[in-house]
């Protein structure tokens, strides 16, 4: 099927079987490796990417399926030579160790900050809950981290959170 994507604001036209994921697509027919294939059974988060800003295990969600969204994977979250604020914080906080989850926890966490709203551990529903290290780790609990850099990375969101 030939079908256009926009992946980090560039329009991509491509010849895809139906039946690819778009992590295969993005890293085998796009180049595009920073999203990395972990478990491929969506478990582990490191293939999470943006579409239409919202969280998305690439490993799940067929190419063909994306027509016309808008996909930001690790690659699109700088401006330039310029990081994104998550991107400076994780290095600021040394919130990686390996480095092989860190493009699926940059786009959660970009994701998760643009979500709001209460989750499993909110204990007041109304208004918008404040950013807790409890709430952080609740909100990014389908992102794991082979290494345990769990308190780096809660510190890094939680900077730029704030």
């Amino acid at each position: 099927m030939e079908i256009t994507l926009q992946v980090n604001g560039v329009r991509r036209p491509v010849d895809v079987d139906p039946r690819v994921s778009l992590l295969d697509l993005l890293r085998e027919r796009l180049g595009l490796t920073g999203s990395k294939k972990g478990c491929d059974h969506g478990q582990c988060g490191a293939c999470t990417v943006l579409i239409d800003g919202r969280r998305v295990l690439a490993c799940l969600a067929l190419a063909v399926a994306q027509e016309g969204a808008e996909i930001t994977t690790v690659e699109g979250l700088a401006s330039g030579e310029r990081l994104h604020p998550l991107q400076a914080a994780f290095i600021e906080h040394d919130a990686f160790q390996c480095g092989y989850c860190t493009p699926g926890q940059l786009c959660s966490a970009v994701g998760m900050l643009a979500e709001g709203g209460p989750s499993a551990v909110t204990e007041e529903l109304a208004g918008e809950p404040e950013l807790t290290a409890e709430e952080i780790r609740e909100r990014m609990s389908g992102n794991l981290c082979r290494c345990g850099a769990y308190p780096n990375i809660v510190t890094a969101i939680a900077e730029v959170g704030a």
